[in-house]
């Protein structure tokens, strides 16, 4: 049950439908100048349409000089953007939603780069050592202009109907740099004491509520705990959230972490759920306003019992309304096994980092909301029959896809149940939410009448039997075992993944510093010496830095070591044979070795399927090997353009 989850809540004047917050995420979907373009008014819209309460759009622009945080980043610094937020309010309160912009500035945490080659501001000249340039300290002629950008900002939101805004002090941002001891080394009236540290904060507040009104809903965002040392304490956390109550806000929006404290500020896989909830509910304990708060969220289940125990008023779901939009109306419905649930897989703040628009690994359409939709969705198959050979995630994707367009979508799969290369995905520790998402995907395809045949090794004459229209081969891909000697003597990451391998009290060398040899590597290390030898420089090079540093330190708190730059020769059936960058050639004892080198395309089936149709078409591994997000991206477009 979810009772409490779907009671009816309000934020000052303003009455809310249910308890699920959208808190701000960048997502770059601005146009250049910073107008809600209709990509990314779409992308809110969808998740109003998904049963979210509150919206709380991405880190919004008030200074157009030192202010920018990403290239494609919404802004109110002219009214010549009001339009655009007008229609931005329109499309969430169409689904009595409602919405809030998160006023924003970096501060020292965004680079020269970004701003046209101006050095960073912040409150001194603290370096953020994520960032690494050095910062200059405001003067206070220029924190006085930008207390005025805030409100400008704000009173351009109120313009355009936007219900409510939030000042975004916490992530190690420019106003939490101003508020903690870290970064704020000032001697001017911005500094100094506690009083002096929120001077800044204050005057912003006081300022939108001078412009808007003492009754226009403002959120501030702060940190329970900044996780760095000399940082803000959930002490004065408390402090700063009785303060900021007495100064007439109307809502306390509650996180944790900044860009140096690593994986706290956005958890990667291995964080619990609701594993900092004690920072909520402390500071609720202390005033009287409503609090938003974001736990690592990924079940309803978990969001209810933490507003049942008083953690806090509102839950913020995040990730998980990136992952699913329907997040709300599936928890609302009691549909908790159809929510595809946030993977904590950080890659889409890795496809931010690369300053590319918001990605999913498991949500193929974020992003892109306004090309890809039930409306834009070609409902043509009348009937006819689609083989779909494979039953990983590209597979059942693609399955999913077209049988939503009304084509009979058959589903071929050799082993005894689906999920192809996710099953392998999920065994490693801190991997419970792929197997979570290997079940919803197959409730997706039941729910869409996919016609599922397991235990069946796909020939010709079974798919020529069903007469399909077109082909999907999905078949994977297999091993990379190279041609060197003694590699009979090597097993692979799949036989260990699968139980094929068993290992204890042994030393075991794993080749392959990706992802899965890192994961294999996690998967035998607790009973197990293990050694990883990869030969490039560094090891997980695809994964997102929080994640990879969260992964690395649990290997190496097993004893895990790591060798770069060292290339497998040969093998032995007790050592292996490798050199270094130099070409020094050494030997390392060992009693096993397991090869993690990636993956080569199976397109074994290619050329007889081609004489069973002249549209075969192929996706994932079997057509390039990669990750599961680009898997998945392919199958869903080319299913939906089929």
């Amino acid at each position: 049950m979810t009772q409490k989850l779907f009671e009816r809540g309000s934020i000052g004047n303003l009455e809310l439908k249910n308890r699920v917050v959208m808190p701000a995420m960048g997502c770059s979907l601005a146009s250049e100048t910073g107008i809600a373009s209709a990509e990314m008014i779409r992308y809110y819209q969808e998740r109003a349409k998904g049963g979210c309460a509150l919206i709380i759009t991405e880190i919004t622009r008030v200074d157009d000089e030192t202010g920018i945080g990403t290239p494609c980043q919404l802004s109110v610094t002219k009214k010549e953007n009001i339009p655009s937020l007008v229609r931005l309010a329109e499309a969430v309160h169409a689904y009595d939603s409602k919405v809030f912009v998160q006023l924003h500035h970096p501060g020292n945490q965004t680079p020269a780069r970004l701003l046209n080659g101006l050095q960073p501001v912040s409150a001194s000249d603290v370096t953020c050592s994520t960032i690494g340039d050095k910062p200059r300290p405001l003067t206070t002629e220029e924190v006085e202009a930008l207390v005025k950008k805030f409100v400008t900002g704000a009173a351009y939101c109120q313009i355009a109907g936007i219900d409510g805004v939030e000042i975004h002090a916490a992530h190690g941002y420019l106003v939490n740099q101003f508020m903690s001891p870290h970064t704020n080394k000032r001697t001017d009236k911005y500094g100094g004491d506690f009083k002096g540290r929120m001077r800044f904060v204050t005057e912003i507040i006081k300022g939108i509520q001078t412009v808007c009104g003492p009754n226009y809903p403002i959120s501030v965002r702060i940190n329970g705990d900044d996780f760095i040392e000399d940082g803000i304490k959930l002490e004065e956390a408390v402090q700063m959230a009785v303060y900021l109550e007495k100064l007439g806000i109307q809502v306390l929006n509650v996180s944790c972490g900044t860009y140096e404290s690593g994986y706290t500020i956005i958890e990667p896989q291995g964080m619990p759920e609701a594993w900092k909830q004690h920072l909520a509910k402390t500071i609720k304990a202390h005033i009287n306003i409503p609090v938003i708060a974001t736990n690592n969220l990924k079940h309803p289940a978990v969001a209810e019992k933490l507003l049942e125990e008083g953690v806090c008023d509102y839950v913020g779901i995040a990730r998980g309304q990136l992952a699913d939009p329907q997040w709300a109306n599936k928890a609302k419905n009691g549909q908790d096994k159809r929510i595809r649930k946030c993977l904590s897989c950080m890659e889409c703040f890795r496809v931010l980092n690369a300053l590319r628009p918001l990605e999913c690994t498991i949500n193929p359409v974020l992003g892109r909301e306004l090309h890809f939709n039930d409306e834009t969705l070609k409902k043509n198959g009348n009937g006819q029959s689609v083989a779909v050979i494979g039953g990983g995630p590209a597979g059942m994707q693609a399955a999913i896809v077209l049988a939503k367009r009304g084509f009979k979508s058959v589903l071929f799969e050799k082993a005894d149940r689906l999920g192809g290369s996710a099953l392998l995905a999920a065994v490693p520790p801190h991997k419970e939410m792929m197997s979570e998402f290997i079940e919803t995907m197959i409730e997706e395809c039941k729910e869409y009448g996919v016609e599922i045949r397991l235990d069946t090794q796909a020939t010709a004459e079974d798919v020529k039997a069903i007469d399909p229209v077109g082909i999907f081969m999905a078949t994977g891909g297999n091993p990379i075992i190279p041609n060197l000697p003694g590699i009979e003597h090597a097993v692979t990451s799949t036989d260990v993944l699968t139980g094929k391998a068993v290992y204890k009290d042994k030393n075991i060398i794993v080749i392959g510093g990706g992802v899965t040899g890192l994961e294999t590597a996690e998967t035998i290390c607790a009973d197990n010496d293990v050694t990883i030898v990869e030969m490039m420089k560094d090891v997980g090079t695809t994964l997102y830095a929080s994640a990879k540093a969260l992964l690395m330190k649990r290997l190496t708190d097993q004893g895990t070591k790591v060798m770069t730059s060292t290339t497998l020769k040969s093998l032995q059936s007790d050592s292996i044979t490798v050199t270094d960058a130099e070409g020094k050639e050494s030997t390392i004892p060992c009693d096993a070795v397991v090869l993690a080198m990636g993956v080569h395309s199976d397109k074994s089936l290619r050329k007889e399927l081609e004489q069973v149709s002249d549209r075969v078409i192929l996706i994932g591994d079997c057509d390039k090997p990669g990750q599961i997000r680009e898997a998945l991206h392919a199958a869903y477009d080319k299913a939906f353009v089929f």
